[in-house]
């Protein structure tokens, strides 16, 4: 076994392609010796963490030759990757949070499994503390769909409408076309703050309560929120009566 291999042994990949990134990212061309250099490993596992990088999808321009050097392409914005400690117990225990939440959807245990994947050595090991320390009892309230969460934020943040079926707490099926503005969790349930266009007044709906939601694209100029803020608004009768709280009540959206 070469001296090369010997030392690329001892390196966590993940962490060093992340620092490889982290280099290009900086600007300038970098060499493969430079880069070698600066990560303890051979150039030919620069060449295999070049690849890597472009298979995840980012834009590494390698220039042949003996003197053969690497850039990221003009343009590519490089999100960040390396997280603290801290910052990785934050995440690790919101999945938690949104997995007692949502029982029934696999995506926040898919989120964890991913993190153990892709985290360096150090940070893998915060994250498993963190997950075996953290229990979230499963919260009262009927379970939402994180891709009905999803398409939801999509539209504000794209300020498109949304249609979907709805069915009211008598059980009476409508279609309904909204501007939606936020989606929040009050009183166990979540809910979908929204405009309602064909009712001409805003209106809450529980998510639960809705399906076959899809985006609705097109030039429309958005209602502005009639309150100062949700909690304000849930809280005086829809803002009819200031300072006066009012229970959450699905007629709401009737």
């Amino acid at each position: 076994m070469d001296m090369d291999m010997d030392m690329d042994m001892d390196l966590d990949p993940t962490l060093r392609t992340l620092t490889m990134l982290t280099l290009l990212q900086s600007g300038g061309e970098w060499t493969a010796a430079d880069l070698a250099e600066r990560l303890g490993a051979s150039i030919r596992t620069v060449r295999r963490d070049a690849q890597r990088l472009r298979r995840l999808g980012y834009t590494v321009e390698a220039r042949p030759g003996p003197g053969s050097a690497y850039r990221l392409s003009p343009g590519v914005k490089v999100p960040p990757l390396l997280f603290s400690a801290d910052e990785i117990t934050a995440l690790v225990a919101g999945l938690h949070l949104i997995r007692a939440w949502l029982p029934d959807d696999a995506v926040a245990s898919s989120a964890l499994l991913k993190l153990d994947q892709i985290l360096p050595r150090p940070l893998r090991r915060r994250a498993a503390a963190t997950d075996l320390a953290t229990e979230v009892l499963q919260q009262p309230g009927a379970a939402v769909a994180a891709a009905t969460v999803g398409v939801i934020a999509d539209a504000v943040a794209a300020d498109d409408r949304l249609r979907f079926r709805y069915v009211d707490q008598h059980g009476r099926p409508s279609t309904r076309l909204v501007e939606p503005y936020r989606h929040c969790l009050r009183a166990g349930q979540w809910y979908l703050v929204a405009f309602d266009v064909d009712r001409d007044d805003w209106r809450l709906f529980r998510l639960d309560r809705i399906s076959g939601i899809s985006p609705v694209p097109g030039a429309h100029r958005p209602h502005e929120f009639p309150d100062e803020s949700i909690e304000h608004w849930l809280t005086t009768d829809f803002g009819r009566a200031a300072g006066r709280p009012s229970p959450v009540a699905p007629e709401s959206a009737g």
